[in-house]
Parts: C-alpha cells; structure tokens; sequence
C-alpha cells in the first residue's frame, strides 16, 4: 500500500469509529474489493463503517484534509464496478451498510425517510407495513441498498409508470466532500432555492459526496395485479401492443419486458424453477404487469380484453394471465433470472443501452445484425425495458470459443461497436447502470465537449482534491490542467 498524506490518518479513523466500524483484516475486506460481475479487483488499506451521518462527516473530513480517496459503497452490486476501489489501495473503502435505520414512514404524506444502508426490500416491507409501496423493484433487492441506488439514479421495472429513482427522491441528506453536511430531507413539493442539490447528487456514482439518507416518494399499495406473458413475432409488435394496452387500461401497466427466445431457452435450461410459459414457440416475448390501487376496477378484465383484441388483429400469436400469485410470480422468474441465466452460459459483453422508444425495436434489429455480421460466431441477447427504450444488449461469444478469452480479445472492440451504433442512433451508452470504471474510457470517447466541460467544472467545483471516488464517472483529466 501507498503511504498516505497525514501521520496517524488510519489511526485516528479506528479511534473514530471503534472495531465495530474499521478494520484493516484482508479476510474481512476481501468480499467488498470485487466488484458484482467478478471483472475487477481493487484495495484498500481499510474499511470504514460509520454507523451515523456524523461518524460519516468525521471520516470524510480527516480524508479531505489528508487527501486520501474515498470510495462509498452500498451492496456492492453495481454493474460497472462503479463502488469498487482503485487497484494500488490509494483509497479507502467507505461503507454504508450499518446505517440501516428507516427513520419514518408517512401515509399521509406519502413519504418515507431511510438511511443509506437501508435495503430495498426492507424498504418494500416498510411501505407495505402502512398500505403504501415504494415502486422501484430490480432483480438485486434482497442486497442494492438505497444509497447505491440513489447515486446511480437505479432503474428497474416499473420505471415505464414512476421513472427512475430521480423521480422518487424527494430529498436528500449527505456528506459534502469537505466534510460538510448538506440536510436536505424537508420533502417539499415546491422548492425554488437555485440549483437542485438532491438531483445533482442522485446519479452522481459517490463522485460529489456521500449520500447517508434520503426521503423517497410513495404510492398506493398495489390491491390487485394481472401479470401476463404473451408470445409474439417481433419488437415492432411488442411496441405496437404496448400503445394499445395503454389505450385499453390507461395508466395500469407499469412493466413492459421484451425477450427473445433465445434468452427465454437460457433460463429454461439454467434456472430449476423456469417452467415454459407457453406451449408453442415465438421468436419474441412480453411480460406485462398492470395494477390497480383499492377502490378501482381490476386490471385483469381490461387486460384480458385488450390481449384478446390484440389476438383477432393478429398482434399476437398466444398468451396467457397469471390465475394467482404463485403463477404471477413464475412468470416474472424467467425474466428477473435472465442474467444470472446468461451469468451460467457463459461470458458476454455486456451493455445498457437506451434510444427513443419509437427507434428501439428496430436498433435491436439493425444493430444485432451489424454486430453478428461484424463479428462472425457471436450471438447477440437483446432484453429488457422496451417500454423504456432501455435493452440490455449484450453479445455472447461464439459457441465455440473459450469466453474469458474472447472477452479480454474482442470484448473492447465489440463494445465499441454498440456504443458506436448507439450513439450514431440518438442515444446513450448508460440507461440505468452508470459509467462507474468500466464504461470511463467510452463515455470519454463519445460524449459531447459541452457536456464532459459541464461535468468536469462541477466536480472540481464541489471537490477540488478528487478525493471522492476516484476514478469513477469523470474521465481524466477530471479536475483540469492548472
């Protein structure tokens, strides 16, 4: 490990937080340097636990003086190592996982205050537990936590109704680089006071300070819920019934998943529980979900109608609406397990990509073509969030081929293709993962001069010594040449 600027730094940390919060045992820390997709590997000469805002305040502000690099992180699941720390150990690894507390649920405001370290399907349990909802789900919410997902503005499957989790930060509480509190939680509707801090730290990656609590909007709780999966001939027509299903029902569909059957066949054969949804075959499929709130009509009739419909104007070719919870359940498994599906299969290069709704299905058309063509033998998965204009498209090394190999071969320039297509097309090379480090060096290569200014004069605006997260987010040089 590098020496650090500052006698004692690591010493007067561990007198700050006790055993409970800082440890410098490599077997502790050692499940917390790699990130969730197993590609990177950093160090750190220590993990910090604050278990309260203040201790987070102390930790930062001992950095800052020292200028040593603080990587927050929350449950280590970020797709592009975005909570991973540098690999020569020049910074320490901040954790927000002890600060669990849910500090207040309101249904008549519809509001609830929860710390960083507060998971999200506890989160979903404590809405549940006053007849509301926070309706941001993703396949990771037994481990995201929500400062993670507050600071990568999350996704997930309901974003075609509520957005993204900007959308349901209402406010935010966090450390500023200089050990500065910012107590942002009020929950105004209205706040007209300048520059909105709570959005320019949510989707921030840790990289203009530590997010330790934020206030997130509620919903009615979900009465009752029709859950579909449809089979189907392409994605021109997976967007053409989503329009009429939002025709037929208005508001009620929150969660429109595409899928293609080559991915639906990788669930069936990895996943124990994955049973066919429908009894033929179909180049494509939908799952839908709509709900409805008490004291309203149940989804279900109207989506019944509206799929019946879509059948005798030939949308369609089958479908079937869960009977139960159980069955609802099933049918979301084949899509929540599609990447661990494609995890077991093999290796892939793997991207987040986003267009306008109306050009999505035919991008995954015309780019899935030019990638295969481009690249004999590999076979490209196209899934997710059409609604969204979100899919994850991610190309499969060939069948043959010893996949960490072809990946550590072709991997860059198969990704630069894809970016290169999605930009070309109007759209972004991250929807809803971040840049993190992994995509640092093409966001760098593809975005707009005005932009990369903007970003780079805001970060060195608000943390001048770099010391938050380095090495995320903001291309070098990220702070400017004197």
């Amino acid at each position: 490990m590098p020496d650090f600027p500052g006698s004692g730094l690591l010493a007067s940390l561990a007198a700050r937080l006790g055993p409970r919060g800082f440890t410098s045992d490599p077997a502790e820390m050692a499940p917390w340097l790699t990130d969730w997709r197993g590609r990177i590997t950093g160090a750190t000469p220590a993990l910090l636990s604050p278990a309260d805002a203040d201790e987070v305040a102390d930790v930062v502000r001992m950095a800052a003086v020292a200028g040593v690099g603080i990587v927050p992180q929350g449950g280590n699941t970020s797709m592009v190592a975005g909570a991973t720390p540098p690999a020569d150990g020049s910074a320490l690894l901040l954790s927000l996982r002890r600060m669990r507390a849910i500090r207040s649920v309101s249904a008549s405001d519809n509001v609830v205050v929860a710390e960083a370290g507060v998971i999200l399907s506890d989160l979903h349990d404590a809405a549940a537990a006053v007849g509301r909802r926070f309706p941001l789900s993703l396949a990771a919410k037994g481990s995201a936590t929500i400062g993670g997902l507050v600071s990568t503005n999350a996704g997930g499957t309901q974003v075609l109704r509520f957005g993204p989790m900007r959308s349901l930060v209402l406010g935010i509480e966090a450390v500023l680089p200089d050990g500065s509190r910012l107590n942002g939680l009020s929950a105004l509707r209205k706040d007209n006071r300048g520059y909105d801090l709570r959005q320019l730290l949510a989707g921030a990656e840790g990289t203009l300070g530590v997010i330790t609590a934020a206030s997130l909007r509620l919903v009615p709780a979900i009465a009752q819920r029709a859950v579909a999966w449809i089979g189907l001939a392409s994605p021109q027509q997976a967007l053409a019934l989503l329009r009429r299903l939002e025709e037929a029902t208005g508001d009620a569909v929150e969660s429109f998943e595409i899928v293609p059957a080559d991915g639906l066949d990788l669930v069936l054969r990895h996943i124990e529980r994955a049973r066919p949804p429908l009894a033929g075959r179909h180049a494509w499929h939908v799952l839908v979900e709509a709900t409805a709130p008490a004291g309203t009509p149940d989804p279900a009739g109207g989506l019944g109608d509206a799929l019946g419909a879509a059948a005798e104007a030939g949308l369609i070719e089958d479908a079937v609406i869960a009977a139960n919870e159980a069955q609802a359940d099933a049918l979301w498994l084949l899509r929540e397990e599609m990447s661990e599906a494609e995890r077991i299969d093999g290796m892939a290069a793997k991207h987040d990509v986003s267009v306008a709704v109306s050009a999505m299905p035919s991008f995954i058309g015309s780019a899935k073509a030019e990638v295969e063509r481009a690249f004999p033998g590999v076979r490209v998965l196209a899934f997710g969030h059409l609604g969204d204009g979100n899919v994850h498209f991610n190309v499969r090394a060939p069948a043959e081929a010893d996949g960490r190999g072809w990946l550590q071969e072709q991997g860059a320039a198969v990704s630069r293709l894809v970016h290169d297509l999605t930009t070309a097309a109007g759209g972004s090379l991250s929807a809803e993962h971040g840049i993190g480090q992994t995509k640092l060096d093409e966001f760098a290569r593809l975005a707009e001069p005005a932009r990369m200014a903007a970003l780079r004069a805001i970060k060195a605006g608000l943390d001048p010594r770099g010391i938050m997260n380095p090495g995320k987010l903001i291309p070098p040089p990220a702070f400017g040449a004197p």
